[in-house]
């Protein structure tokens, strides 16, 4: 079994597995080169374009795991919706009931055919390498974010007001979006993909209470739905103040933004693997003071399981140079000696 596998089934390995959050994307040369002759949809879109930029960053660096290109966005069409990027995504919003009620729940697969292909072209290239892939959904109540605000938002506050004032709405939306992601990750994980993230990007806006009423159950059907079939991982940005609900998530691993030192969250989240957490702007310093960082959330990540990465998405302007002195750095770190 990989490192990363390993790891993320429990195992605290003698050197921490490492990937990032958005290592095939646009800090790339040879990412850019492409995005020059086609738009985002069309790299989605494209099965040979999608598998190659995702192989991209494998070729470049010792990577423990691909992650699959696409978007949280993806499976959405399939239900009826249209979706642009400008550059992020952008949706006619929907908010009411005539627009839920159409919305369709399709065949697992009618969902992205084009994103299983895919799966099944950088599996095929893995095997060989004994690099695992990672496949990924949105949660539902991030896709539910965007849907309903109409695009990207730094409060998503049209969002927030619409789950007040229309509850009912809200957990029918959830209700489809839910099944769809679940037909849509197993269809992954037949194709090929060894582990799974669930993304819950916007879910840190929330209350522990709203949290609990319109994720935490629609994130453990979708999670127990893949029991057994691969390890899960869940991703949520900013929510240190849900840990107590998260712990009790049907996954494997939990990855953790940088605002909160691993070794606390470990004493929230005892018995998961942690993924994280350096801040995605340690990248953008020197070398000596990224060393620095890395060697600090290193030694946070001691006493367990831990898959080193980002905090959250690696930054467009990081040179790719500071991300293959990070990966060897990681490789080099000895974790089973003393605790420092």
């Amino acid at each position: 079994m990989s490192l990363f596998l390993r790891a993320l089934h429990g195992e605290n390995t003698s050197t921490a597995p490492i990937w990032v959050m958005r290592q095939a994307g646009r800090y790339l040369p040879e990412y850019m080169a492409i995005k020059a002759k086609s738009s985002f949809l069309e790299m989605v879109q494209t099965p040979e374009l999608a598998a190659e930029i995702t192989l991209q960053p494998i070729n470049r660096f010792a990577l423990d795991a691909a992650i699959i290109f696409s978007d949280i966005m993806t499976p959405l069409p399939a239900m009826g919706i249209n979706v642009d990027f400008a550059p992020g995504p952008v949706v006619t919003p929907v908010r009411s009931v005539q627009a839920i009620t159409v919305l369709r729940i399709p065949q697992a697969a009618e969902i992205a055919p084009f994103m299983q292909k895919a799966i099944e072209l950088v599996s095929a290239e893995l095997i060989h390498k004994n690099i695992p892939l990672i496949g990924f959904a949105g949660a539902p109540l991030t896709l539910a974010a965007y849907l309903v605000q109409g695009s990207g938002s730094k409060d998503f506050e049209d969002f927030r007001a619409w789950l007040r004032l229309e509850p009912k709405l809200a957990h029918l939306l959830l209700e489809k979006l839910t099944e769809v992601t679940i037909s849509y990750l197993q269809m992954q994980v037949a194709a090929g993909a060894k582990a799974i993230q669930l993304f819950d990007s916007w879910a840190g806006l929330h209350s522990a209470r709203m949290y609990h009423e319109f994720a935490f159950p629609y994130n453990q059907r979708i999670l127990s739905a893949l029991q057994g079939l691969v390890p899960r991982i869940y991703l949520a940005v900013g929510a240190s103040h849900l840990y107590s609900q998260m712990s009790t998530l049907a996954c494997e691993a939990v990855s953790v933004d940088w605002r909160t030192p691993l070794q606390q969250v470990r004493l929230a989240l005892p018995h998961k693997t942690l993924q994280g957490n350096l801040d995605p702007a340690a990248l953008l310093g020197t070398p000596k003071t990224m060393a620095l960082e890395a060697q600090q959330v290193l030694e946070a990540g001691l006493g367990g399981a831990h898959i080193f990465n980002l905090g959250h998405g690696i930054f467009r302007q990081t040179n790719p140079d500071m991300l293959s002195r990070l990966i060897d750095q990681v490789h080099e770190f000895q974790r089973l000696g003393d605790t420092p």
